[in-house]
């Protein structure tokens, strides 16, 4: 012992120092690259992240150019109604909780009604959603608004698709809401002809009866500086997003 160098225990000690702040390093990356919870994705460094530098907020319209028309149609056509725009199913839905909440959130709770129809005290009348031609939606965007049917009808809630580009007048949208939720059939509220939903040849519409929203037009939009909503697809690349479970799609078939 006594031949050994004077330096060596102090290496000795160096070296194993070194080897412990390595190891320390190496758990603290696994750590980092490991999900919160079993059966979360999420990353945990992903709660390192600033909420405001890493998702900077900006304004935006709650709805569309289109949506703002069919708003429009609904408060000249039922005026004693409360309008409501945007409103997630989990905001006017209940469903047990004896399975994952979180899980059902994944799936619809999220997903947002374009416009509710509520009476005086706030129940839910009937959803209008507007939506494009069918040729223009896409694949996934028909999915998840398939999904979003079944759930109002099961709920036992009155849903009215309206087109985009052909929306209904003002009293074409009291008659069929109100007969809807009165319990009358299609034949019944189109008073006794033949029922045409709205977007086909033949509807009523509104382009004539209500002109362009004075914030609709261009320079209205320039002035102000508004932006418009986030498109509706957003929701589609939720979908798509890398997860361990099944995905949207497939999980439609259980709702």
């Amino acid at each position: 012992m006594d031949d050994l160098p004077q330096w060596l225990p102090v290496a000795i000690v160096v070296v194993a120092i070194a080897v412990l702040v390595a190891v320390w390093f190496a758990s603290r990356k696994r750590a980092a690259q490991a999900p919160t919870k079993p059966g979360n994705n999420r990353p945990r460094g992903l709660d390192a992240l600033d909420t405001l530098q890493s998702w900077a907020p900006e304004r935006s319209r709650i709805l569309t150019g289109s949506e703002r028309q069919a708003f429009a149609v609904l408060r000249k056509a039922l005026p004693e109604h409360m309008i409501l725009a945007q409103v997630p199913l989990a905001r006017f839905l209940r469903v047990p909780t004896r399975n994952s909440y979180n899980e059902w959130m994944r799936r619809v709770g999220q997903l947002c009604a374009d416009i509710l129809v509520c009476n005086s005290s706030s129940e839910v009348v009937a959803v209008i959603e507007i939506r494009q031609p069918p040729a223009q939606e896409s694949e996934r965007g028909v999915k998840r608004h398939a999904r979003m049917d079944r759930v109002l009808t099961a709920a036992g809630i009155a849903l009215h698709v309206w087109r985009e580009d052909v929306l209904p007048t003002p009293a074409a949208a009291r008659e069929a809401i109100l007969g809807a939720a009165a319990g009358l059939s299609p034949h019944e509220i189109s008073g006794g002809g033949q029922a045409r939903p709205f977007g086909m040849a033949g509807a009523p519409l509104a382009a004539s009866a209500l002109p362009l929203l004075e914030d609709d037009l261009p320079e209205a939009t320039e002035l102000h500086g508004h932006r418009e909503p986030p498109p509706s697809t957003w929701f589609d690349d939720l979908d798509g997003a890398e997860t361990d479970r099944a995905p949207l799609e497939e999980d439609a078939k259980s709702v």
